[in-house]
């Protein structure tokens, strides 16, 4: 479309079934997402303080607490990883919206 403005109602995006959808699809994994994240997190200070299941010895002295503390960085990572490859494929569903709506104004 070069420089030319286009205009866009958002309001009547928002109407449309696909949007819908990919609003529903993106709500799910996001909720999921931060569910599985908050569960994991949570569950460190509650395993040490209240049981002793993570204080007994893994390799050597090294003891499960250490492991399940690395285990985070290693699924906040992946989670990351996993998000930002998820939102690259919603951006192209986003895209793909707009353009729907575009061809249903001419």
């Amino acid at each position: 479309m070069g420089n030319q403005q286009r205009h866009i109602d958002y309001d009547k995006i928002a109407q449309l079934d696909s949007f819908k959808q990919l609003v529903k699809k993106k709500n799910s994994f996001l909720w999921t997402l931060t569910a599985i994240f908050l569960i994991a997190y949570m569950t460190l200070p509650v395993l040490t303080s209240y049981t002793k299941i993570l204080h007994a010895k893994a390799i050597g002295d090294i003891t499960w607490v250490w492991i399940y503390s690395a285990g985070l960085f290693i699924m906040t990572w992946s989670l990351a990883h996993l998000y930002v490859a998820k939102a690259g494929k919603y951006d192209k569903e986003a895209k793909a919206i707009i353009e729907e709506y575009e061809r249903g104004q001419r």
